[in-house]
Parts: C-alpha cells; structure tokens; sequence
C-alpha cells in the first residue's frame, strides 16, 4: 500500500506501508516499521490517502479518510504475531524464489525489517475507483 500525507508546508509525502486488515465498517489498519515522516505528518495532520494496485488486472482504489496513531505498546499480540507470520511467509517465498534461480534480492531484506513502531487506524471517508472506464 502506498500511504499519501501532507507535510507542515501542505507538500504531499509518500510511503509504502503494510496491511493488516480492513474491516466491514470502513476501517483500514496499516503498519508502520518507523517514526518517521508519515508519522509526524499524522501528529500534524490526521489526513490520509491509500493507494491500491493490481497493475495485472489494471484495477486501482484510492482510499480517503483520517487516520489514529496506535501506539506499539497497545498493538494487540494477534497483530504483531501476524506481522511475524507475513515476514516469515515472505522470507520462506524468497528463498523458494531464489532456489528456483528466480532472479530477485540476493539477501533477504525482510528478516532486517524492525518490528512495527505503530498501527495506523485509517477511518475511510471516501473510495476513488482508479481502474479505467472503458475497464469496468
């Protein structure tokens, strides 16, 4: 997921963030591995875009809402176990890959990754089909 936030001086910054889930009343929960400049944009301002897509298929959503800082220390244990889980899933793909001889990252990048600083609760206010309309 791209993340899209507004900076002090309103210039737009851009972060690939993970997903957790999304559920059926227009909440989006994104991991974020640092304190960086998505996460003092947020202190600033609650504003935030998501950015989906499936370049395969050529779909695409922009999601639009405002956004809650979930401090590390109140991530429920489920969620950092499903982060562990997707790290290792992609570390294990990676290794399958390079077996193969399936050219990719000769390391393993993911198993230097930290664990998450914050959650990032997105309350979705609006959903922007991107997918072309000759596509639809």
């Amino acid at each position: 997921m791209i993340v899209a936030t507004l900076d002090k001086k309103g210039s737009l910054h851009h972060a690939c963030k993970g997903i957790v889930s999304i559920d059926s009343a227009g909440g989006l929960y994104l991991l974020d591995l640092y304190r960086g400049r998505t996460y003092a944009n947020l202190k600033e301002n609650k504003r935030i875009s998501v950015i989906a897509v499936d370049e395969h298929h050529f779909l695409g959503y922009c999601l639009k809402g405002k956004a809650q800082i979930i401090p590390r220390e109140k991530l429920p244990d489920k969620i950092i176990r499903a982060w562990e889980e997707r790290i290792t899933s992609r570390i294990t793909q990676r290794v399958l890959r390079n077996i193969r001889e399936e050219k990719g990252h000769p390391r393993h990048p993911e198993a230097l990754l930290p664990e998450p600083a914050y959650m990032i609760a997105v309350k979705v206010e609006e959903i922007v089909d991107l997918t072309p309309h000759h596509l639809k």
